[in-house]
Order: structure tokens, then sequence, then C-alpha cells
């Protein structure tokens, strides 16, 4: 290493707003430029420095901790200036910690503040171990000499001279700044004047020169323009780039004391981060030491839910020895290892939520394992019942923080953190901040937009990039062949892949954790420094989950599951009705598990809006397997999942299960006295990771913290561990009299687990809320339905699936309607779902909730004029009056939708008018409009200009509603369409999961795209609804040539094929092999259309207008037959080839206007 140049001023990838380098890339270009120092200091933040300072150990170089800010003074001037601050020691570490925790929590408290910067007198205040470097330019002392106010720059001089003595720097750069030289030359001369140290810089935003321009796309992605646009900013220079040392000595050979300064800087900087140990938080109990009151509230804990568990005090008593063995070892190993804490606090804020009737979910992850969490009513599972295992979430031989991920009810999981910062002090709770990545998909399509592509060809290039999480660009090459070849051809494609190659992976933009909330011990900003967005309310860690780990804060997990809202609130209606019938409310930690109507009812995969078993490839699974009790609803779960799929272990499960497969067990000796009571739920099949433990354990006499280990190095597939607990395993086999043959295979079969094996705990908990929502579903199905749909509410497509789903079950969904609708989907007297208006696009919840409290003070809406003068035109605009016109709400007004929709205008106009004159008290003026009304309300539309736009009215409800309720296009010719095709299924349909049967669907075409496959042809996908569900079709390019001409948005199509299911994707798909129109249909089916004509209807009218539309028709294949009747005989006519017609809608709609409409008839050919 040599000791010429440090850079102090370098700004990662953290600094979103200009900084392109990743850490890893410039510590190890220090590394290779033989540099022994490096300062970081990114702008506003110091969210990297913890990776920043391991990584710098890693490559024996000495990090430098600082920031760079604005700072204020509020005693010399109003301006913000740019400072950069140094940690000289860990006291300045700490200093910068709380500076910019203060300068983010004024801006939190400041609405106002758009600049995050922080004030004079806090500097003066946390001075202590920082070292100040007043930027080139911007700084204060700069500013000012620029300006040519040398008083206030003495002042400022002053004042770091007294709080800051030896540790004040002038900085300066050869970067090609704008006024560079001139600015050079006042601090060269203001520092010889005033003994002023001078430091040079580079101001390193990115690594390499020729990374310029890649920075300015970086730039432009930041501002949201182009970089061609006349708005965009770029005040950056392509000099700013991570020079050597010898480049720094050669740029600023005249003045090389500027460079020695550097080196002084960095070795006075020395802050040592040590790992620190957990800093638990402390339970708010001072009456009572944690442990004693751990031990105290679990036994009795444990008391009343034996008493719920064995209501016989017999059964109770012979089994509480068993339960208090296992309570008092797991007691010990959290006391002894210092967690009763953790369990203490978990304990208060779930007892909190239930007592404040705020769902909480009954476990995740291997926390549903301990007696103790159970006891203390963290978890609703009984350990013991179900052969789960402490060992499996707290090892006493190999310590780690526990961790419970604990569900709340989604609507109300902030008031359980709310809750938790006033016991604890909102300084000691804190959220946590997640990095978002520029990933492949997402930087192809910024990259495109800063050099101003349209949208259609950036997006074009993002679909061709494979969906596998964390793909780079790399490999999507290589994988993707539409992608390499149109990346071999384009040069535009060429030029976006090669930028956005230099900018993927880089910090994007900071969110927030999902459920970790930071509870410490101290006020979190002497841990962490804290952070606050343009949006945000709250503060959050400016360190992720990782690095808070690192220093020793504890994560507590509060997450947020629908499904429990879903239960609550479908529990919460039926109890209320159950309370009007004088009936016992149901309480869903007291139903049977045992149920088997529930069973019965999941056998058939019915499962849509069942937690964890709604996708198509569970539901194949499920009519596989016909799972009967809650231990094979638990090992569903944990069979779901490529691991098992692919090892063909799930086909032996089943086959066992189902008596197709004699039921053996690994070593056939051992079966009855070792292996069968740990396989025997699974059929001799290792399944779970606790059975691995309790197999080691029993064969091989592991301690169940021993076992873990070797469970964790079996799942981590860590080589050398494996050879180590071999050679452990074989000698305790041998010592419990098993053969080393034996042994081997065992151990064998057990490496191999890692492919497959699952977390009992986790299946468990997630297959006790699978239940509860079958539960539900069979029982009150119409309440959960209207339960799901109602959290579902702003998501169209799931209410889609949903209403689907209803209709499979035959429940009755009532269309929306201004009479009885409210925001949410309910269940009416006649348990029909009742259609919630706040899933219709374009109104919102603030105009429904005012339709529904003006209904409530107005009883009804007699007419449209009437709601018109009644609603809140501040909240209800005539744009969502014509929205609740085509979704189908002011039905109820016994008007079309046509004739409400040319009449909205002049009605809401009207009605405005008559708001003014009631406001004026001028009634009497209303007289002519209500006249013009009641004209207006007699007057009728002509029926054939009903006819003529029907399809907008069907276009208008799926503009609305997302599909179509009323008035599905594939229902109107769904009993034609019978007569020509014997065999059409539904995508409900039970042929429809199979996947070696060629079916046959009927529907509606929802969007289509055109691609290219990796041959360069075209091939067609498109979403079909057949108003039971919809599918994703393919139709591959050798079938496209034939049937493109059908594949028309919004166009009703018979398609046949076969279903295919991705296991990758979780999803089916239709391979279509053949498509029809209802136009081609008939015009394969039809063998004429037969039209009746009565004696007594004949004129030469309609016998002019029935040549014309003839006439304009008959370009088609059809032939026409009229039948002439008289009397009771009639005269069959054959029109000629000549007059053959084309069999569209329009024909028979104009058709029916003239004849009538049971005066046309399509005579089919003979069928099947």
């Amino acid at each position: 290493m040599e000791e010429k140049f440090s850079h102090l001023s370098v700004h990662s990838d953290y600094s979103m707003v200009d900084g392109i380098c990743k850490l890893e890339q410039l510590v190890k270009q220090a590394y290779e430029f033989k540099m022994p120092y490096l300062a970081l200091t990114d702008y506003n933040n110091l969210f990297g420095i913890l990776k920043f300072y391991k990584i710098s150990q890693k490559y024996g170089i000495k990090p430098i901790i600082g920031l760079e800010t604005k700072i204020i003074s509020n005693d010399f001037s109003n301006v913000f200036f740019d400072i950069i601050l140094l940690a000289s020691n860990y006291r300045g570490y700490k200093n910068l910690l709380v500076l910019i925790s203060k300068a983010y929590d004024f801006k939190k408290n400041n609405k106002d503040v758009s600049v995050v910067f922080i004030f004079r007198k806090w500097l003066t205040e946390f001075r202590k171990g920082l070292i100040i470097i007043s930027s080139s330019q911007n700084g204060d002392l700069l500013q000012s000499l620029l300006k040519n106010n040398y008083l206030i720059a003495k002042n400022y001089l002053e004042y770091y001279h007294k709080y800051f003595p030896r540790s004040y720097y002038l900085e300066i750069s050869r970067i090609g700044e704008e006024n560079e030289s001139n600015y050079l030359n006042l601090v060269a001369d203001f520092s010889y004047q005033n003994k002023i140290p001078i430091v040079a810089t580079n101001k390193v935003r990115f690594l390499k020169e020729e990374d310029f321009y890649a920075h300015t796309v970086r730039l432009s992605i930041n501002q949201g323009i182009s970089i061609y646009d006349k708005n965009f900013k770029n005040s950056y220079t392509e000099k700013q780039y991570f020079r050597s040392q010898d480049k720094m000595c050669l740029l600023f050979k005249d003045i090389p004391e500027v460079l020695v300064n550097s080196i002084e800087i960095a070795k006075r900087c020395n802050v040592v981060l040590k790992q620190k140990k957990k800093l638990l938080p402390v339970f708010y109990n001072k009456t009572i030491s944690e442990d004693k009151l751990l031990i105290k509230i679990s036994k009795k804990g444990l008391e009343e839910r034996l008493k719920f568990i064995f209501p016989n005090k017999e059964k109770r008593i012979s089994m509480s020895k068993k339960y208090f063995n296992r309570l008092n070892n797991e007691l010990n190993i959290i006391n002894q290892i210092g967690f009763p804490g953790y369990f203490l606090v978990v304990m208060e804020f779930i007892n909190w939520s239930k007592k404040n009737d705020i769902p909480v979910g009954p476990g995740r992850g291997s926390g549903a394992g301990s007696l103790v969490a159970y006891a203390l009513k963290i978890t609703e599972l009984d350990p013991i019942k179900l052969n789960l295992l402490f060992e499996r979430f707290l090892n006493p031989e190999r310590i780690s923080m526990p961790d419970f991920d604990i569900d709340f009810c989604m609507d109300r999981r902030d008031e359980v953190i709310k809750h938790v910062s006033k016991i604890y002090g909102k300084e000691l709770v804190s959220q946590i901040i997640t990095f978002g990545t520029m990933t492949a998909k997402s930087v192809v399509r910024d990259v495109g937009r800063a050099f101003g592509y349209p949208y259609g060809f950036m997006n074009s290039i993002s679909k061709l990039i494979p969906l596998d999480p964390g793909i780079c660009l790399d490999s999507a090459l290589k994988i993707s062949n539409e992608l390499s070849e149109l990346y071999k051809i384009n040069s535009d494609v060429r030029h976006i892949i090669f930028i956005a190659k230099k900018l993927e992976g880089l910090i994007k933009h900071v969110g927030k954790h999902a459920g970790g909330v930071i509870i410490a011990p101290k006020k979190i900003f002497k841990f962490s420094p804290l952070y606050c967005d343009s949006f945000g309310k709250n503060l959050i860690t400016q360190f992720d989950k990782d690095d808070l780990e690192r220093i020793g804060l504890v994560k507590f997990d509060f997450l947020g599951l629908k499904t429990l809202t879903i239960i609550h609130n479908t529990v919460k209606i039926i109890n209320k009705e159950r309370k009007t019938l004088y009936e016992q409310c149901i309480d869903m930690k007291g139903i049977s598990l045992k149920d088997k109507k529930v069973f019965n009812f999941l056998q058939q995969s019915n499962t849509v809006g069942i937690f964890q078993l709604e996708s198509s490839g569970m539901k194949d699974l499920i009519l596989r397997l016909k799972p009967d009790s809650f231990e094979d609803l638990i090992a569903l779960i944990a069979l779901f999942r490529p691991g098992p799929l692919q090892s063909g272990m799930v086909d032996n499960f089943i086959n066992r299960k189902n008596g197709k497969e004699r039921i053996s067990y690994p070593i056939e000796k051992l079966e009855h006295d070792l292996l069968r009571p740990i396989l025997k739920s699974t059929y001799g099949i290792i399944l779970y990771q606790e059975q691995v433990m309790k197999i080691v354990q029993v064969l091989a006499g592991y301690t169940l913290g021993a076992a873990d280990i070797l469970r964790r190095a079996i799942s981590k597939k860590k080589i050398l561990e494996m050879k180590k607990q071999r050679s452990i395993f074989l000698h305790g086999a041998k010592k419990n009299n098993i053969s080393t043959l034996f042994a081997e295979k065992i151990f064998s079969l057990l490496e191999n687990f890692a492919d497959y094996g699952f977390n009992k705990s986790h299946s468990a908990a997630y297959a006790f809320i699978s239940y509860q929502t079958l539960w539900l579903k069979t029982y009150y199905p119409a309440y959960f339905m209207a339960s799901i749909m109602s959290s579902e509410i702003d998501n169209t497509e799931r209410i889609v699936t949903l209403v689907n789903e209803v209709k499979r079950m035959n429940i009755a969904i009532v269309p929306p309607s201004i009479k009885y609708s409210e925001y949410f989907f309910y269940v009416n007297k006649n348990n029909h779902i009742v259609y919630g208006m706040g899933a219709i696009k374009g109104v919102g919840k603030t105009a429904i909730n005012s339709i529904v409290e003006m209904r409530k003070k107005y009883k009804q809406f007699s007419s449209f004029f009437d709601l018109c003068i009644k609603i809140d035109h501040k909240k209800i605009t005539k744009k969502i009056l014509e929205k609740l016109i085509m979704s189908g709400v002011l039905d109820a007004f016994n008007r079309s939708r046509i004739e409400l929709l040319r009449q909205l205008n002049y009605v809401f106009r009207s009605s405005v008018k008559y708001l003014e004159y009631r406001m004026l008290k001028q009634k009497s003026l209303f007289g002519s409009l209500s006249n013009e009304l009641k004209v207006l309300n007699k007057s009728d539309v002509k029926s054939k200009h009903l006819l003529v736009l029907k399809k907008d009215i069907y276009m208008y409800e799926y503009e609305t509603l997302g599909f179509y309720l009323t008035n599905h296009p594939a229902r109107r010719y769904s009993r034609e369409v019978k007569r020509y095709i014997k065999d059409i299924s539904f995508t409900t349909s039970k042929n429809f999961f199979d996947k070696k049967k060629e079916i046959s669907l009927f529907g509606v075409i929802i969007s289509v795209n055109k691609r290219i496959d990796k041959n360069n042809k075209m091939y067609i996908t498109f979403v079909l609804d057949d108003y039971y569900g919809r599918i994703g079709i393919v139709i591959f390019s050798k079938f496209v040539k034939d049937n493109e001409k059908y594949i028309k948005n919004n166009h009703v199509i018979y398609v046949n094929g076969f279903v295919k299911f991705d296991l990758y994707s979780n999803k089916q798909t239709f391979i279509a092999t053949s498509c029809n129109s209802i136009v081609g249909l008939r015009e394969k089916h039809v063998d004429f259309i037969k039209l009746i004509i009565h004696e007594k209807n004949v004129s030469n009218l309609i016998l002019d207008k029935l040549y014309i539309i003839l006439k304009k028709y008959n370009t088609g294949i059809i032939p026409v037959y009229i039948y002439y009747f008289k009397d009771k005989s009639f005269t069959k006519l054959f029109l000629g080839k000549d007059w053959n017609v084309c069999p569209v809608d329009e024909l028979f709609n104009d058709l029916k206007f003239i004849l009538g409409k049971g005066n046309i008839k399509l005579k089919c050919k003979n069928l099947y």
C-alpha cells in the first residue's frame, strides 16, 4: 500500500441522487490502486456504512465513515451550504448518527421543508469526534468569498476555529466545474492568509471515466425526464471518476500539500465498530425479574390451555406431567440463554391485540414448535399433539435470536405497532428500511425512457427478459433466444442494454420492510440513524435488517395477512346474525379439526378463496391426494413445492395414502421400534425437517439441539460439516446397535432431504388458517365469499375470479343498485350476495359513502333527477354518475342505460340549476323545467337504436366492472353454440384438469398479445372469459395463419385444444389448436336461414325493407328461404344463390326489427 492520496469525497449508489458506484467495486478499486484508506460520504445518508465497513475489512483497507449534507446557519444567514462530515473516532460516528437523524426528524415534522439539512447549533452540540471539510464552491465560507462577503467569511472562520480547532479543512477539486479557476485562486489566497489547511478531493460519483454517460442516464432516470429534454439538469463532469493516487498526484503536482492533507485526515479517522451482543428491549414490568415473570405466566397459561385441550379432568391429570416437563425444559433454555424478555414482549402485544379484537394468526414458521409460546398465547397450535420441536425454533447448542413471524389483520396491523410505540416509547420503536434495486426488466425500461424511446418499444424488450427472480441481463441474453436475436440485429436494443448493464443492480429507491419493527433498549438513533422519505409520516431506520442484526438490534415481525381480516369479518357478520336468532356465537378456535364435511368439501378441490390452496396446481394435487385429516392438510402444504413435485416423492406419498402402494420404511427391521412412530403420519416418507431431527435423535443419540445443527448443514449442503456429521452419526448409530450398512443408508437418505424437506411448524400453522377458511366456506359460503370480495374490492382481476366462483357455487349475485348496494359486498335476507359499489371502477369510496349516507337520509331516490338533486355534487360528479349508469347501478329507475346516458347532461345541468334556484328560494321558476323533465321521462328511444347499441352496453359494463355481470356476450350465444358443438367445457369443469384430453371452450376475448418466438415466427396469446372463469390461451406459430383472423379483442370465439400446467409459474395455460368465430360456426353448421312471413303482415314497406337488408348482407354462403304463411298452409320460397347471406349479428338484428324475433330461424345441418 502507498500513502500518496486518499479519496475523502465519494458517493456510492446509496446516494440515489447521483452515485453509481457499488460498494464492492469502490473498495476493490481502492485495493487495486494500493490505497490504504477510503472514505464513504454518501449524500444525506449513512445507508451503506456498515456494509462498506465490512467490505473494507475484507480487502484490508481502513474505512473512513462520513456523509455529505447541507448546513443552515441560524446565526449568519438563511442559505443552505454543502458540508462533508467525517468521523475521527467512535464518538464522532455516534454524533453522525444523531445529526442525520435529527435532520430527518426535523423534515418529518415540518412538511413545508423540502431539503434535508442540519442546523449549525446542532453541529456545535454534537461536534466531538468530527472533522469538517467545507465543500468547494457550495461551502459556506467559499460562497461568501465568491460574493466578496469577507466579513461573513471571517465569521464562519471564527466559528470553525472555535469549535473545530485542527479539524476544519477547505476542499478543492480540479474536475472542470464552472468558475473553477476563479474559486481555486480565492481558496488559495484565503487559506494562505488565515492558515486554513486545504484538502484535495475528486468528488467521486462513478468508477471509471467512461462511466460518465451511464451516470448521465442515472440522473435522467432520477429526474424522470429524457436526457434530451430542455429541463434536464446535469452539473457533473466526466472527471468525477475514481482516480488513482498517481493521477491525483499529477493533477495537484503544483500544490502537493493538499494531497498530504488527505492522508493526514485519513490517518486521524479511526472508527472501530465491534459486533455487539443482542440489544433486547426491556419488558416494562419492574416488580419482578423477567425470567421469574416468564415462568409464572407460562405455567398459568399452560394450565388454562390444558383445560381447553383436555376437558376431561382425569385425562388432563394424566397428560399434565408430559406437558409441564416440556414446558420446564423450554423455560430453562430460554432463561439460560437470556431471552425471557423477548417472549414477554411478544406475548404482551399479541394479547393486547386479541383483547382489542385485532385478529392475530395462529403462528408462523418454527415458532409454532414452542410450548412456552403456546402457553403465553403467542401461538394457537399444540406442539406436542402435532409433534413440533422447540429446538427447531430455539437451539441451545447454537444460539441465535428467536424469531416469531406474527400475522395480524391487514387493516389493523398499524394499531399494534402504535401500541408498541406507546408502551416502549416512540423513540425506541421503528420500522425498517429496505432498498429497491434496478432489476433487469425495470432498468431496460428506465434507460429506454431516458433515451426518449416510446414506451411500447421499451416494454417489448423488457417482456423478453425471463421472469426468474434476480435474473441479470447477461443471463437473460443467454436464456432468452428472442432477446439475444433482437440484441444482435437491432442497434437501439444493443445501445439500451449496454447502458442498462452498467446501471443494473444499483440502488434505485428506498421502501419500508413489510413487517419488520425494531424495539430497542434505548433511543434508536443511538444505534442506527433514522430516515424519512418525502411522503413518510414516521421515521424508519437507515440500516436494513441485516445491518441492524449485525449491531445487535432485534427485529420483530408484524406481518399483515388479509386472510385473517377475511376470517374475522366473516365470523363477525355470522355472529351478528346468530345473535338475532338467539343462537350461540361461533368461535373459530373451538371448531373441530376432524370435520368430515369440511374434508369432503376439500376433496372436491373447489378451493377458490381458501388460504394457500387456490392455485390450479394445488387443486390438481388435492384431487389426487384426497386429504381427509388435518395431518394430510399439513402434508399437502409441505408437498406443494418444486422439490417434492419434481422428485417423484409426491406420487409415492399419494399412492401410499390411497392404498395403491405399500407403506414401507427406510429400514424395515427398525420399522416398529424406531422409525414408524416418526414417519407414520407421512406414510413412511420423510417430509418434514422435524422428522429428520427425531430420526437422528432416535437412531444416533443426538440431542435435539445437535440434530438441528445437522438439519441446518443438510439444508445448506455444507460439505465439510456433513463429512463431520456423518462420522458423528455413524458412531452414534453403532452405539445403538445399528449396523454401519444401515446407518450409511439412512444418512445418505437424509443428505438428499435438502431438496424437499419442509418446516412442519410452518406448514401446520398455515394449515390451521387454511382449515378455518375451508370450514367457513363449507358452512357459510355466501358470507365467506362476500367477505373475500370486500377484501379485494380494489382488485378487479381478483373480483372476476371470485364472482366466477360464486356462480359455480350457485349463489346468486345481485347486481349493484342505487336502492340497496353498499360500498362493500354483503349477504341479503335471501342469502344472495349484493354487489359492492366499491368494486366499480372510477367511482371511489368518498362518492359511494356519500350516496349511502343520502339514501339513509332520504330513504329512497324516486327518479334519476331526484337522485341528482339530493346528492353532493362536490363528491359525486357527472363523470361518476356516468360510471354508475354504465355499471347498472341506476337500472332501478326503470330506464335503459342508453336513455340515462343520453339524458345525463341535461338532467345533471338541470339539477344544478334547480339547486341554485332553491338556494335563492325561487321555486316557481322551476315549473317550466319540471314540465320539460316530465316530457323527457315519457319519451321513448326507438327500439331499433336500442338493439344497435346493445353491444355498447355490454362494453360499458365491462369497462366499469372489469367483467360482464348481467350481459355476458358468450351467454347470448350459449344455446345456439350447443346446437353446433356437442361437448363444450367451462373453465370450472372437472375435465378441465385432464391434461391429456382435448377440450373445447367458448367465450369472449379479453386481451390479445402478438409475440415473436425464438424462430422469429409470430405466436398469439390472449385471455378467454367464458362467464364461469378466465384462462390464458396460446396459439403457437404453426396454427396462427389459420386462426389469426378470429383473434380480436371483445370478440366471441370458439377454441379447441388442451390444458398445460406450468409447475414454475403455478398456472394453467390452454394450448389452442383451432379457433372459430360465431359467424364461422354458423357458416359451418347452418344449412339455411328460415324467414317466416304471415299474410297479415305483408306490405310493400316490409318487402322493400327486407329487400334492402338482404341486399346489404348478400356476400355470404348461407342460403335464405322464405316461408310464406297464409291461413293454415305455407309456401317455401328459395331466394337463390345470389341472395346467400353472411350470418352476422347485424343481419339478424335488422331482420328481427321488421319481421319480429320469433320469425327468424336457423336450420342446422345434421350434427352429432
